[in-house]
């Protein structure tokens, strides 16, 4: 997902060699690139939204249709996330957490040893 221009040598030649095999790991790939930059750039206009789901409709790809009409159903918060600074990544990652620590002692213990773990582990 990193810029092409960030990728080194070997990795823009493996993934020119792919892109070359394969049409539609060609078109997946320029999609995801103008995601990416949608995103990174946090453009905001409801333009370049509609224009990435309007071409990805055309082109058919079954995956990519998917996540264009996941994106559709979820317009709302598609266009918050590209247009606010707001973010839930850190309660997010503290939940990730939890759930490690509870997978870790599935079956053992309680749940206090559960919250004594979340709230003493880093």
């Amino acid at each position: 997902m990193r810029r092409h221009e960030q990728l080194t040598d070997t990795e823009r030649k493996c993934l020119d060699e792919l892109c070359e095999r394969s049409p539609e790991l060609a078109t997946t790939t320029q999609y995801a690139q103008r995601l990416a930059s949608m995103v990174r750039e946090r453009r905001s206009e409801h333009l370049a939204l509609d224009v990435w789901l309007a071409d990805v409709r055309l082109d058919g790809q079954r995956e990519l249709l998917t996540l264009a009409a996941g994106m559709r159903r979820d317009r709302a918060a598609v266009l918050a996330a590209l247009t606010t600074t707001h973010t839930s990544g850190a309660v997010e990652g503290n939940v990730t957490r939890i759930k490690l620590l509870k997978r870790q002692m599935y079956g053992r213990a309680n749940f206090d040893l559960l919250r004594r773990r979340s709230l003493l582990s880093p």
